[in-house]
Order: structure tokens, then C-alpha cells, then sequence
């Protein structure tokens, strides 16, 4: 029998409310050992918890009682709603950890055991858990799409399609004989693998920006020592987040600040100047900046003169010319200009900026992580060899691509090989959830 676990489900202490979850066999019993009665389910009651052993009073408050399997878990649920002070929590616990077949839940454990017991599917778990990351209404609005069930329910779709292609190739290959088992059934099972993978495309085509949506839109600041790279980055943050210096070679290393631009998460990177320089620590600076401005989704190259520099990519590499209160000339028409300094041309920077990364916000994308991504691929790949020459005429090879095709798609949602992904999926889950 499994253990009945426990934890804090609310925010940190002390609070004006506390929320402790019980889930598993015994969860009723911890009701009556604190409340002295279980109540009529889904619906709260007033009680008084007490030491079951001293019968000290140790709070007042609000009791649910959640049977399984109609639960979250899928198991027998409870929840005690009482006063958010740490010394109530923790006698509240004591009381709970002497029950027998108690423990304390680990982190994502009232998750994993709704995914064990069917009550939520592997993207549902990683819906959920971008949910509560989520620090942007972009951020938000994809993870709760994912939550609901958006990619889960079309893949479910289409594997149900090939499992009922793959039904009538077996039932040629096993009754090749029998009169009724209809004929140029490759033919019609070939026209829906082509339809999937259409479909499929689709959805892939979209899956880098889902999957840039939930890590955000990188933007490295990038340029020669002294340009003002650190001193634009304080501007855009609107706080002191990197040193300023007429020192150059000030920024070492890499520096990041989060913000949030018209609902999307916009990463901000601030780089070392690039140059040649015998300092080793230096060195490995310039190094780490130029292989993040090659990774970002966009580069601002600041320069503080007249430089004809042209970008090599307009769309994914901005110039920049800073200091433009010093500015005697206009810029240049492929030039934005800005002083961070008094804060000249910066409305403009970051409403260009604000729209590129808006780009991404659009329709929630389907495909948000690169687990899904990948077993995408791996069943488009066994669809894709449908045509091939070797397989397209041989019932049993067709058979067998469909099969492995409608596996794949089973790994997205976790149908098989969820133990695989397990760990991965709940690394940063919190206790209680």
C-alpha cells in the first residue's frame, strides 16, 4: 500500500491562510485524528484540530474531504485550510508524521500520482508546471491551452486515425483470404499517414516559437568596450543591474535581466566588449559574448560613431548608436539612436522591440517543449518512410512504420515510456503541487 502524503500547498510563511494537503489511503484518517470527523465530501466545514494524543487545541478552521477517485490525485484527498503561522504548520505536521503510513510529499509527488493514476497526461504535467511559471500573460495563455489538454487531445486524434489505418493493414495481412476484407486498403491507409503528416508539419512548424515563448525572447547587447552596452541594459531594467565604467573590459561575464514587453518574457543580455585582449579573464569574456549574440533571437550591435556598419541579418541584428544627446549628425538610415543617458530615442527602441517580440505571442502554440518536439519528428520520420519504395508496396513493413508512428505520438502524452521522462519532467516542480 502506498503512503499517505502531506504537504504545504500555500505560499511561504507566516500567512493569513494556510493550505495543507493530505492525499492517499489513509487521508481520512488524518481527519479524524485532527478533526475528529470527516465531513460530507466537496463541501467545506468549520473544525477544530487538535492533538489527537495532549487533546491540545492547535487551531480553528476549514476542512474538505475529497474521496477518490473523483479527486486531483485519483487517490483520497484532503485539505485543511487553517492560520499561516509557522508554529500552527509545523504542530499540525508533528501530529501528521506520527500517523502510520504518513511521509512527508516530495516535490511534484500530488502530481506525478494524478499522471500515475489517469487523471492528467504527461503534457497536462508540463502544462501545469509552465503554469506556475509563468511571469508574462503570453506565458500564461500558451501554458493553459497545454493544461487543458490543446496538444493531448489533437495527438490523441491522430494516433487513433493511424491505430485504425494500422487495424485494416493487419486485418489484410491475417485474412488475406476472406472475401470480405476490403481491397487497396495501402492505398486509403496511405492518404491518411499523408494527411497526419500534414498535419504534423503544422504543428512543428510552430514549435520553436512555443518553446522560445516559455524561455523567452533573447536580446544580446553587444559591441566594442565603452560603447554603453551596461549603461543601455540599466535603462531598459530601470534599475542598476550591471557596473558602469570608463574602464574597459569592465563586464566580464554575462549578464541577464528578465523583463516583460507587452505580455512576452524578453531576456536581456549583457555581454563583454569585443576586442582583442592578452588578459585571459577578459578573454573568456569576449569568447562567452560572441557565442551568445550568435545564439540570441536578437542582436543590438551599439556603436558610439558614425561607422557605416551593416548588419548581416536586418531582421535579426540591430545597430545601435548610443550616446545620441553627443550626436552632431543624424544616424544613419539603418541605424536606430538612442541616449540611455537622457533617455533619448529609447520610447522608440523599446516599441521596436516590444514588436518584434510580440511576434511570438500570437495563437498559443501546440508544441511548447523539445520532448514533444522530438517525438513529433520521430513519428513524422516513420510516416515520411510510408513512401518510400521498399516499404510502400509490403504490407507488413507498412504496418510496422505505422505502428512505430503511432507509438511515437503514445510518448507525447505519455502513454508509453513515461517512466523515461519522469524525473525531467517534475526536477522543478514545488512541494505541494
Amino acid at each position: 500500500m502506498s503512503h499517505t502524503i502531506y504537504a504545504l500547498s500555500s505560499g511561504r510563511l507566516p500567512a493569513a491562510i494556510a493550505v495543507i494537503r493530505i492525499s492517499g489511503p489513509k487521508a481520512g484518517l488524518a481527519l479524524q485524528a485532527l478533526a475528529g470527523k470527516i465531513p460530507e465530501p466537496r463541501r467545506a466545514a468549520y473544525a477544530k484540530f487538535t492533538d489527537p494524543d495532549s487533546r491540545e487545541t492547535l487551531d480553528d478552521g476549514l476542512v474538505l474531504w475529497i474521496p477518490g477517485p473523483k479527486s486531483e490525485t485519483g487517490e483520497d484527498m484532503a485539505e485543511l485550510h487553517i492560520h499561516g503561522g509557522r508554529a500552527i504548520v509545523a504542530s499540525i505536521f508533528r501530529v501528521l508524521g506520527k500517523l502510520e503510513g504518513f511521509r512527508p510529499a516530495e516535490a511534484g509527488e500530488f502530481t506525478r500520482r494524478a499522471l500515475l493514476n489517469g487523471k492528467i497526461d504527461v503534457t497536462g504535467v508540463e502544462g501545469l508546471g509552465d503554469l506556475i511559471a509563468a511571469e508574462t500573460e503570453a506565458q500564461r495563455r500558451q501554458a493553459i491551452r497545454q493544461f487543458r489538454g490543446g496538444l493531448s487531445k489533437k495527438v490523441e486524434t491522430w494516433r487513433e486515425k493511424l491505430l485504425s489505418a494500422l487495424s485494416q493493414i493487419e486485418a489484410a495481412i491475417d485474412f488475406s483470404d476472406e472475401g470480405d476484407v476490403p481491397d487497396n486498403l495501402l492505398h486509403a491507409a496511405r492518404n491518411t499517414a499523408a494527411e497526419l503528416l500534414a498535419e504534423i508539419r503544422l504543428a512543428l512548424r510552430d514549435a520553436a516559437r512555443g518553446e522560445r515563448l516559455r524561455e523567452g525572447f533573447t536580446v544580446a547587447i553587444a559591441g566594442p568596450p565603452n560603447v554603453g552596452k551596461s549603461t543601455l541594459l540599466n535603462r531598459l531594467a530601470e534599475r542598476d543591474v550591471a557596473i558602469v565604467s570608463d574602464i574597459p573590459g569592465t563586464t566580464r561575464d554575462v549578464i541577464e535581466v528578465a523583463l516583460d514587453l507587452k505580455g512576452v518574457p524578453v531576456v536581456l543580455i549583457d555581454t563583454a566588449g569585443i576586442r582583442e585582449t592578452s588578459d585571459p579573464v577578459e578573454a573568456e569574456g569576449v569568447k562567452r559574448a560572441r557565442a551568445r549574440a550568435e545564439a540570441a533571437d536578437l542582436v543590438l550591435w551599439l556603436v558610439d560613431d558614425d561607422t557605416n556598419l551593416v548588419p548581416r541579418d536586418p531582421k535579426r541584428e540591430w545597430i545601435v548608436r548610443t550616446k545620441a544627446d553627443l550626436m552632431t549628425a543624424k544616424p544613419k538610415p539603418n541605424q536606430l539612436a538612442v541616449s540611455a543617458m537622457t533617455g533619448a530615442g529609447m520610447d522608440a527602441l523599446i516599441g521596436k522591440l516590444s514588436e518584434a517580440a510580440s511576434q511570438l505571442a500570437g495563437e498559443p502554440a501546440l508544441v511548447t517543449h523539445a520532448r514533444q518536439r522530438k517525438a513529433l519528428e520521430e513519428a513524422g520520420e516513420h510516416l515520411m518512410a510510408l513512401s518510400k519504395p521498399e516499404i510502400s508496396g509490403r504490407e507488413e513493413l507498412f504496418a510496422e512504420e505505422l505502428r512505430s508512428a503511432a507509438n511515437a505520438l503514445a510518448r507525447v502524452t505519455g502513454k508509453i515510456g513515461v517512466e523515461d521522462v519522469l524525473g525531467e519532467i517534475f526536477k522543478n516542480f514545488c512541494v505541494g503541487k
